[in-house]
């Protein structure tokens, strides 16, 4: 929380992955535009992001932010503009961008699938509770080489569980094999869909979609209709499941994040659970 005399910010340091990220705001646009880029040169990151509503996009444009994604129904209904800006050439650049734009395109004609059927023989679907740390650590330490947020470390997911995330974990014969969550902002009612994986062998039984649409109703429970994912833009798996699920495509954030094996541009998605 950082405060000015006319304005005030919600910033997240996030030096992993070498960016900062306005979360919040009020004042004067001017000034937070220019605070937060004082702030990511003084931690030297390469990117900035903010969650810009749309009354205050020309005002951050005009400061040399540009148009990355939207987040649809963000901010308790309205939406939220990922504005981004960039301090190293390197990062404004890549290189997957137009076999990303293929992956898109295959994703893009696939239908939307209304029945998802029932599990597969010998799977169990479940609510994660914190005695299921360890083995989350493990999953997420096995399918990811890279994460931008410490899932290997069980305290962490034991962190998160007590604060605003939900886990669903699919196991089979008591080894978890799949997991994905919802880490829920309460104060603007959204919920991103997050944190999923599944091990290799398992990875043809569709088994994430069935996940996801059990975090939407769990979300929905709590009267929480904006969900949101954002999944590697080369997964042409993951984005074909939450096209398939019925969510929008809303962008594209460039060198967003170190995941999996390197840092990747990410594909927004977007569904309104109402």
């Amino acid at each position: 929380m950082i405060e000015g005399e006319y304005f005030y910010l919600s910033v997240c340091f996030d030096h992993f992955n070498q960016r900062i990220r306005l979360d919040d705001y009020r004042g004067n646009l001017s000034l937070i535009a220019d605070k937060v880029i004082e702030l990511a040169s003084k931690h030297s990151y390469s990117k900035a992001i903010l969650y810009s509503r749309r009354e205050h996009v020309h005002c951050f444009v005009e400061k040399g932010f540009l148009l990355e994604a939207i987040f649809e129904g963000f901010f308790h209904g309205s939406h939220a503009y990922a504005l981004t800006m960039y301090f190293e050439s390197a990062r404004k650049k890549s290189d997957s961008w137009l076999k990303e734009d293929k992956i898109l395109q295959d994703v893009l004609s696939l239908p939307v699938t209304k029945n998802q059927g029932n599990l597969p023989s010998g799977y169990k679907l479940r609510k994660g509770t914190p005695i299921d740390a360890e083995m989350l650590a493990g999953l997420y330490k096995e399918v990811f080489q890279v994460y931008p947020t410490p899932l290997n470390d069980p305290g962490y997911i034991k962190k998160i569980m007590k604060s605003n995330t939900v886990f669903y974990v699919i196991e089979k014969e008591g080894v978890l094999v799949s997991s994905a969550s919802a880490c829920i902002d309460y104060n603007y009612a959204n919920a991103e869909i997050s944190d999923c994986a599944t091990l290799p062998e398992h990875r043809s039984h569709g088994l994430m979609k069935h996940l996801i649409v059990r975090l939407e109703k769990e979300l929905i429970s709590q009267k929480i209709f904006c969900a949101y994912s954002i999944a590697r833009a080369l997964s042409f798996g993951m984005n074909a499941s939450l096209k398939q699920l019925g969510y929008k495509y809303k962008g594209r954030m460039m060198n967003n994040c170190y995941i999996y094996d390197k840092l990747e541009d990410m594909n927004v998605w977007v569904k309104d659970l109402s």
